[in-house]
């Protein structure tokens, strides 16, 4: 029994993380084909079918281009800070459920590898060390650009953390657990989501989710106006290539816990109304869901074109100023409404 547990979540695992990868390598595409879109161009179309080849030919091009590490380099943290940006990127999504119970053989299988009671917390964990690989990659490549692209994305993400973290306080007041698989049970149907009763806390949420993943108007940290290409400025071949694709998933992990946080994950309305049986129930939940987050990963592409980048005084200030007194107030707000609930209610 043991064993046979054991395998389903490897073989869950391993899917995961192919599904993970394959959309994160299609999101280079994607991030292309949109800015043609919004450009009014096409975009990649040479490389296959409506350039469906090119993300394979772009990881082709990032495995043969000859590899530099720099005589002053610190090799092995310099080695190392790419293995650990992709490493905490792909393992923040152990704790998202990706869909309700699928019964093979009349035995019930879980689409969640795990369902921990501090799931919000293990993120938050994994988030916080993905910064280190930043880190140790601006500061061993002993390039002072380089270094200084690694301390603007500490500090940036040490300060949108702050802002995040709050206001998922808020969030787990109305919801009582840190378990992300309860969180989204909970959201069945439609009304129940929590962006209703939380679309503050929202907002700061995906604003301090921008930040996080570098995307623009927060990416500061490899502002190539002003440090050449930030703290990945003297990598090459597959390291940078890594530096990238944690971006890409980055964005995915953070688009699949806004859409199981605030919307509903895999819950669809009238999912208990039209008859379905159970895995029937469980794959439309599956592709809903990836729905949401494909929704999410345009609108972060969408954003790129549409906003300037800020100054990083704007940043620091956005994140201390405006973004932290707000999710201060919505957990104010919050518990006030709440007292009032059960109070009189």
């Amino acid at each position: 029994m043991e064993v046979a547990f054991i395998l389903e979540k490897l073989i869950l695992v391993v899917i995961i993380f192919t599904v993970t990868l394959v959309i994160a390598m299609y999101s280079t595409l994607a991030e292309r084909k949109v800015a043609g879109f919004m450009q009014d161009r096409y975009g990649p179309d040479r490389a296959g079918i409506f350039g469906l080849l090119q993300p394979l030919c772009d990881g082709g091009k990032f495995f043969f281009k000859e590899e530099i590490i720099p005589a002053g380099a610190h090799k092995p943290l310099f080695i190392l800070g790419p293995v650990i940006a992709i490493i905490t990127a792909c393992i923040s999504s152990a704790v998202i459920p990706w869909g309700q119970e699928l019964v093979i053989n009349g035995k019930a299988v879980s689409l969640q590898v795990a369902d921990v009671n501090i799931g919000v917390l293990y993120i938050f964990g994994v988030i916080a060390l993905g910064v280190y690989g930043i880190m140790l990659g601006g500061w061993a490549s002993n390039n002072k650009f380089s270094l200084m692209g690694a301390i603007r994305a500490a500090s940036q993400s040490i300060s949108y953390e702050i802002g995040m973290g709050l206001s998922l306080i808020a969030l787990l007041m109305v919801t009582g657990t840190l378990s992300v698989g309860e969180i989204v049970a909970q959201q069945s149907g439609f009304v129940n989501w929590n962006i209703w009763v939380q679309p503050l806390g929202f907002l700061v949420f995906i604003t301090c989710a921008f930040a996080e993943c570098n995307r623009v108007p927060f990416d500061l940290p490899e502002c190539e106006t002003e440090l050449v290409g930030g703290y990945h400025t003297e990598y090459s071949s597959m390291k940078l290539g890594l530096y990238m694709f944690s971006e890409y998933i980055n964005m995915f992990v953070s688009s699949a816990l806004m859409a199981s946080l605030y919307f509903g994950g895999y819950n669809f309305p009238f999912m208990y109304d039209l008859g379905l049986s159970q895995n029937w129930i469980t794959v439309i939940g599956v592709l809903v869901f990836f729905l949401k987050i494909f929704g999410f990963i345009f609108f972060f592409m969408w954003i790129r074109w549409t906003l300037p980048r800020f100054r990083y005084d704007q940043l620091m200030n956005l994140g201390w100023k405006i973004l932290i007194p707000l999710a201060i107030a919505n957990i104010v707000l919050t518990g006030v409404v709440t007292l009032v609930k059960d109070t009189y209610f």
